[in-house]
């Protein structure tokens, strides 16, 4: 693979409804503009804008499973899957990990934003329960068990979805 570039996309414009983002993607012009809310879980898209990886965690004490120190999740939880109580944001320092799988795209479909060919890879986090597919930055050849940390588009790059996190090797 070819030195790979961050991806230009323009922002989405966002509204905001309470503590929750609504954002427009016109994705076939004005009149395809698909409305897409974030609704609980706008904490994990600011902080990605903000150049922040915040995952969730439940303190419920009397969750069957965590028992109120629950495992961090990444992508967040809005409530546990154990006992569907509210969980709790946590910003993660520093953000690093390795590759647990990864996918080589050399064409990718309509309306793929990200230039081929890249590579889709899966994060695996120590401290996190979950495994965050997200994609590579850099040059290949990636294999499983490449060190990676976490990049940010932020400020005026930052377009609003999950694509303002990428991976660069660590």
């Amino acid at each position: 693979m070819s030195e790979t570039t961050v991806p230009t996309i323009p922002p989405s414009k966002i509204d905001v409804a309470g503590d929750a983002w609504i954002l427009h993607f016109p994705r076939f012009g004005e009149e395809g503009t698909h409305f897409h809310t974030y609704g609980l879980l706008t904490p994990y898209f600011k902080g990605l804008a903000e150049g922040k990886l915040m995952g969730t965690r439940c303190v419920n004490p009397g969750c069957p499973v965590g028992k109120g120190d629950g495992e961090l999740w990444l992508p967040p939880r809005a409530d546990c899957p154990d006992c569907h109580r509210p969980m709790v944001w946590r910003a993660i320092e520093d953000p690093k990990g390795y590759v647990y799988a990864y996918t080589h795209v050399v064409r990718g479909g309509t309306g793929l934003e990200i230039p081929c060919p890249y590579y889709q890879i899966d994060v695996k986090m120590e401290g996190v329960c979950t495994i965050l597919k997200s994609y590579l930055m850099g040059s290949g050849p990636v294999r499983i068990g490449d060190k990676v940390r976490a990049r940010f588009r932020t400020g005026a790059e930052a377009t609003h979805t999950c694509l303002d996190l990428y991976w660069e090797p660590a």
